[in-house]
């Protein structure tokens, strides 16, 4: 008893002292701002948080190619309805490319075969559909399951033999132009295959799909009320929205959610960034690079089937320097080269640059030869941007 006795003041001293301690602590603790008390919390900008995301570059680009047109180019029917189709058109066929593009290179890898694939893919559907007589959906269908497969192919010989995608695809690009060069003349005696438009109006799945316009009806109605110019026959000038520019959003669309709101694309970003640390905390680096590798075929083919639905003729060389382009817009949207920082949203920016300069200069008095001048100008600029961003968030 005598021990417990002794033991309990003793006990009930300190307590004392520690809430008094306690309650100077946080007294102190409160009248010191959240900020000054820890030193990692960093106030930013406005501006800098801007500048800090990658497709800022791509969005401010965008709109001073606008702005450099609406003055350029003003009155010559560049941002009428017919106007800005034919360059939405253009800047729609290469977003899908730079959408597949954009998620392989954020991933760390590129796939220089896409515009090969787009030649390809088209005789694998045009060949089959009118010398074969195959209905016309099973040769799309025959088109995708080949395309992705190749592109399964070139992802697992990456993964297996380390070497680098540029070299392996570099490699696809001259064996897929020349198959379809040699099947073409082989089976059809002729480089261009005509007739698949045709069949593609004649079948309700593929015109649905792949052929023609949307919403025909409602942009009749808008041009008899005055909105939007009448042909001759009562048509509208604009028949409607190109199935392409459905494609682009949608498939935009998914690929932007899944990149910034899911583990998958997480997983993009860490196998990017460092691979090796990636698999050591579990990512499945392999998986997840090779299943990109098929979204670009994917993506390709796409671009095969609605080219070759819309024009109605498939040709050997279609898809000519399409890889650079995609990599370009790509890179004008905020993709670094290295890997491991991007974003999908960016890309389709840069595909839209694209398509406004190569549309918009026929419209104002500049010559053609200087697009590639400019889009050469665009990249560098692109690149430089891109690296002041990734020093700078590395350092933040």
């Amino acid at each position: 008893m005598g021990v417990a006795g002794k033991h309990f003041p003793s006990h009930g001293h300190d307590a004392a002292d520690n809430d008094a301690q306690s309650s100077q602590s946080s007294q102190s603790s409160q009248s010191v701002p959240a900020s000054a008390a820890d030193e990692r919390i960093r106030k930013e900008s406005f501006f800098g948080h801007l500048l800090n995301r990658p497709e800022f570059a791509a969005i401010s680009g965008t709109v001073l190619v606008f702005l450099v047109f609406a003055i350029g180019a003003s009155g010559s029917g560049m941002f009428n309805l017919d106007g800005v189709m034919n360059w939405s058109q253009v800047s729609a066929y290469l977003g899908i490319l730079a959408v597949g593009a954009c998620l392989l290179m954020i991933a760390g890898e590129f796939d220089l075969s896409i515009g090969s694939m787009i030649g390809f893919a088209g005789m694998m559907v045009a060949i089959p559909a009118v010398y074969f007589h195959w209905p016309i959906w099973a040769a799309i269908v025959f088109a995708f399951a080949g395309s992705m497969a190749l592109g399964a192919l070139n992802g697992y010989l990456v993964m297996r033999t380390r070497l680098p995608s540029f070299i392996v695809t570099l490699a696809f690009l001259f064996i897929l132009r020349g198959l379809t060069l040699a099947l073409s003349i082989m089976v059809a005696d002729r480089t261009i295959i005509s007739g698949v438009g045709d069949l593609a109006q004649a079948d309700p799945v593929t015109n649905f799909l792949f052929h023609g316009v949307a919403l025909h009806a409602l942009f009749t109605s808008l041009a008899h009320m005055g909105i939007g110019s009448l042909l001759d026959n009562g048509q509208p000038l604009v028949p409607g929205i190109p199935k392409v520019l459905l494609w682009w959003f949608g498939l935009a669309a998914i690929c932007a959610f899944v990149l910034a709101k899911t583990r998958y694309g997480n997983w993009m970003l860490a196998v990017g960034g460092d691979a090796n640390a990636a698999k050591n905390v579990g990512v499945p680096v392999r998986r997840v690079k090779i299943s990109l590798f098929v979204l670009t075929a994917f993506c390709s083919c796409l671009f095969a089937v609605l080219q070759v639905c819309d024009i109605g003729s498939a040709a050997a060389d279609r898809g000519l320097q399409k890889e650079f382009e995609a990599i370009i817009a790509a890179v004008i949207g905020g993709t670094l080269l290295t890997g491991g920082y991007g974003s999908v949203v960016g890309a389709c920016f840069g595909a839209l640059i694209f398509g406004v300069v190569q549309i918009g200069i026929t419209y104002t008095n500049v010559s053609s030869d200087w697009f590639r001048v400019f889009l050469g100008v665009m990249l560098l600029i692109a690149v430089l941007f891109n690296h002041y961003v990734r020093r700078r968030v590395s350092q933040s």
